[in-house]
């Protein structure tokens, strides 16, 4: 059981770490299929509005149900040194509603808020407590001493926190969802970008264009200290608690120095305690401007019924200038490094080597790469070593943690009992040895092939994934055409192809290795 609590912990860490950042290019067209791919694009429209807004919207009238998509091409790695969490801690008020949604009366619960705020420019949070006063940078008017004015000055704070909080309509606008009949409320923030998402019967169509437009027009970032101690606890249960979790970020640390992708999503824990609501208004204010949102919408909709209703309330959101993009370059290395931990845990290894981004001409290749190696029970790793009983669990993670900019392509095991980290790297060492030496089977392409074509029709025939594709390669890539270009260079990797990227990828120059070993006496 500890051993699959382990496992557990770590594909949650990798789901945050990879929701949305992964190019989701898993899948291949072939002649067989290409005139449905054609059918599927000629039924998908776009249009951008005056504010630089774009909309990518899909005709699919089979069942009265819409997707929608809100991507934000925005995440983690945008943030500034000192202030990271603020995507994430953003992706969160962001649920908190507006100045009707909400609230009973925001005229009355304003005033609070920004004392609320006042008072927090004297407050240390703390583990465990809403807010703490930094008792040594407090004195009373009244001549109190530095105890007495942080007993005040907390209780003052609790009592403004209380009244705030009396204003507050609790998850109003998850009621209102789920109320029309919306399901799959729900966001992700990735290193590359946030996302919102919810489907709706086709017939609301209007209400979402009014909830969302408001909701990004007019946010309130309330209950923001409430919101902390859930991030907080967050980040406990995915990192502080988790000797895993803290390896992965020690890991990035090492791997990618300088590069914003070495930075945790969530946030230090330092940062998230010294966040402030005007933080993540700035961050708000910078970032979700309308150039960098693509909306997309697919189902059961009219695109020129979609395009009118989208002016009137998305065109109301004004143009503002982008700020300069960030500066994401590879790491210099002229030999592997490592890092190595000794915690409570059964031991893990890790392998990162670093990979330019999905823009590159070769992005299909290393997605091939990486299917071959964990694409399944028929993988190379999973036959190598979860079949020969040296590891209980092994993957490779394309693509880590994000990749718009150069990254990771990230292999790592859980070791089974009685082995160590020494012996799957050995193993791994051998599997990658063979990938670069030895020409890939076409057997091995054609059934990776196979099963990847599956997985496209299954995307195809979902809303909610053509929702999530179609944003992604037009934030990415700059077309969301692309993503269908995509699936066919990936049709064209040959073996020629994945012997040459390997031998460029695997190299010692490009590799980061990772140890975590087990230490009962670890605290």
């Amino acid at each position: 059981m500890r051993y699959l609590q382990q496992v557990f912990c770590f594909l949650l860490l990798l789901i945050a770490f990879l929701t949305g950042a992964a190019s989701p290019s898993w899948a291949f067209v072939s002649g067989s299929i290409q005139p449905y791919i054609d059918r599927v694009e000629s039924r998908i429209s776009e249009f951008t509005l005056d504010n630089g807004m774009k909309f990518i919207v899909m005709e699919r009238h089979q069942a009265p149900i819409v997707s929608f998509m809100t991507y934000v091409n925005i995440g983690s790695a945008y943030e500034q040194p000192g202030k990271t969490g603020a995507a994430h801690f953003l992706e969160h008020l962001a649920f908190k509603g507006t100045t009707r949604i909400g609230t009973s009366n925001y005229s009355a619960e304003k005033p609070w808020l920004d004392r609320l705020d006042a008072l927090s420019t004297q407050i240390q949070p703390t583990q465990g407590q809403p807010a703490q006063i930094q008792s040594t940078q407090i004195q009373s008017a009244q001549g109190q001493s530095p105890s007495q004015a942080s007993a005040t000055q907390q209780q003052e704070f609790e009592q403004a926190q209380a009244k705030a909080s009396s204003y507050v309509k609790q998850n109003e606008f998850g009621q209102i969802v789920q109320q029309a009949g919306g399901v799959g409320l729900n966001a992700t923030t990735s290193a590359d970008a946030t996302r919102y998402f919810y489907s709706f019967p086709a017939n609301k169509l209007e209400l979402w264009m009014s909830l969302e437009s408001e909701r990004f027009l007019e946010p309130v970032f309330r209950e923001f200290y409430e919101e902390k101690n859930v991030i907080l606890e967050e980040r406990r249960m995915r990192t502080d608690n988790s000797p895993i979790g803290k390896m992965v970020e020690k890991f990035l640390e090492v791997a990618l120095p300088g590069n914003p992708y070495g930075r945790p999503v969530i946030g230090s824990e330092a940062d998230i305690r010294g966040l402030t609501r005007q933080d993540i208004q700035e961050f708000y204010d910078a970032h979700y401007i309308p150039s960098q949102i693509v909306m997309a919408i697919v189902g059961d909709v009219n695109p020129v019924e979609v395009e009118s209703m989208a002016r009137s309330y998305f065109g109301r959101f004004t143009a503002r200038s982008p700020v300069a993009d960030i500066q994401a370059t590879a790491s210099t290395q002229t030999a592997p490094q490592e890092i190595t931990l000794k915690l409570p845990t059964e031991p893990w290894y890790l392998e990162g080597y670093q990979r330019p981004a999905l823009t590159h001409p070769d992005h299909a290749v290393y997605e091939m790469i990486g299917g071959l190696l964990s694409g399944g029970r028929t993988s190379r790793l999973y036959q190598g070593l979860v079949e020969k009983e040296l590891a209980l669990n092994v993957e490779a993670a394309d693509g880590f943690p994000g990749d718009r900019y150069p990254n990771l392509m990230l292999l790592y095991a859980l070791t089974a009992p009685g082995h160590s980290v020494e012996e799957v790297a050995a193993a791994l060492e051998a599997e990658i040895t063979r990938l670069k030496t030895e020409p890939v089977t076409v057997e091995e392409l054609d059934r990776l092939k196979t099963q990847s074509r599956s997985g496209l029709l299954q995307t195809l025939a979902s809303n909610e994934g053509m929702a999530s594709l179609l944003p992604e390669y037009e934030a990415k890539t700059g077309d969301w055409h692309n993503l269908f270009e995509s699936l066919k260079a990936i049709e064209a990797v040959t073996a020629e192809d994945v012997q040459r990227v390997a031998n460029d990828l695997f190299q010692p120059k490009n590799l980061t290795i990772g140890k975590l070993l087990s230490d009962s006496n670890s605290i």
